[in-house]
């Protein structure tokens, strides 16, 4: 019999919206660590504690609902989404250990194939799982504790970009809306299978090409959406252009937004970065799809201008989809200018 998990909704949509993130972050003491890299002051995927003078550990943890019905899926795309963090700092995965909630009068068998999806990426990754945590509770929870290594000199922080720098996105948008649609029964097979595909790759491939590059910033874009990680770029040092033709787009997901399969993860977005954002000529499901929640998305990197179509050839060799989408300037009025083509 096929086993099924019964998700109502899952995956980064689930996460807590930035306002609140903001209001408790800000009063959390904060002590002072020579070693300490990179914390949560900086709201950077990862933190970075460096051990000597040519080595520092990555370290990070996520987990989430399960936001599809087959149990290895959802592992593979839970464990690829932790995974994530590591190479968006520019580290190499070394390590992880499992972290679970799950109903104790489940099928069991249930959670062995999770387990074994979050492996196989694991695997992938090239890092060992070496244990983990679990606990019994009424909604199936799973993620990674991850850790990897890094050079101190060599970490890709999310907050570096420098004007004239080209934006480029690894992965395309619009998981949350499709999966919104998937949950009313209405997603087509085809938009299914390339957001599944797109959800289990592993953004280590875009990390070690653009390891060769100028690269200045970089973040991978999970629950804050695309306009929402590109705001913690920014850093309220800069502001961005963005062409919304240019875009990577999950099949079909502008016909789901028009129909308004959307998310509440998404409006509280659209909340966060109100009075930030200038759209020009974008409808209201090309906005949607710019405040979708992602999960397990691409890495949204800040490079030279003259690496940029080097750096883009590379990674289209490896992800078809990924392509220039903006750049960084001076700062402005607003912090991100979203044009588009009517």
């Amino acid at each position: 019999m096929e086993k099924k998990l019964f998700c109502k909704s899952g995956g980064c949509s689930a996460k807590l919206g930035a306002h609140a993130l903001d209001r408790v972050l800000s009063k959390l003491p904060r002590k002072i660590d020579e070693h300490l890299l990179v914390g949560y002051a900086s709201k950077d995927d990862a933190a970075v504690y460096q051990l000597r003078e040519d080595l520092a550990i990555v370290s990070t943890l996520d987990f989430f609902p399960a936001m599809v019905e087959d149990p290895y899926t959802f592992g593979q795309i839970a464990a690829t989404n932790a995974l994530s963090d590591i190479y968006a700092m520019g580290g190499e995965v070394i390590s992880a250990l499992n972290i679970v909630s799950f109903p104790e009068k489940e099928d069991l068998n249930i959670l062995g194939e999770i387990l074994m999806g979050g492996a196989s990426k694991v695997e992938e990754a090239g890092g060992v799982l070496a244990g983990g945590h679990s606990i019994q509770g009424e909604d199936v929870l799973y993620g990674l504790s991850v850790t990897g290594t890094i050079h101190p000199n060599h970490i890709y922080q999310n907050c570096g970009v420098k004007e004239g720098d080209v934006l480029i996105l690894s992965k395309p948008l619009g998981v949350g809306i499709l999966l919104s649609a998937q949950r009313m029964g209405v997603l087509d097979d085809d938009a299914y299978q390339k957001m599944i595909h797109s959800m289990t790759t592993l953004n280590r491939y875009a990390s070690e090409i653009m390891k060769k590059y100028h690269v200045h910033a970089c973040t991978d874009v999970t629950g804050f959406g695309f306009l929402g990680h590109l705001h913690e770029m920014l850093d309220g040092a800069y502001s961005a252009h963005v062409d919304a033709d240019k875009l990577p787009l999950l099949p079909n997901v502008h016909g789901y937004a028009e129909e308004f399969y959307i998310t509440a993860a998404g409006q509280k977005n659209r909340n966060f970065l109100e009075g930030k954002v200038h759209f020009e000529n974008v409808d209201f499901a090309m906005e949607e799809i710019l405040f979708d929640s992602q999960t397990s998305g691409g890495l949204l990197i800040s490079v030279s201008k003259e690496d940029a179509q080097n750096l883009l050839e590379e990674l289209q060799i490896m992800q078809e989809s990924c392509n220039i989408v903006g750049r960084i300037e001076k700062k402005q009025p607003y912090e991100i200018y979203v044009k588009g083509e009517l």
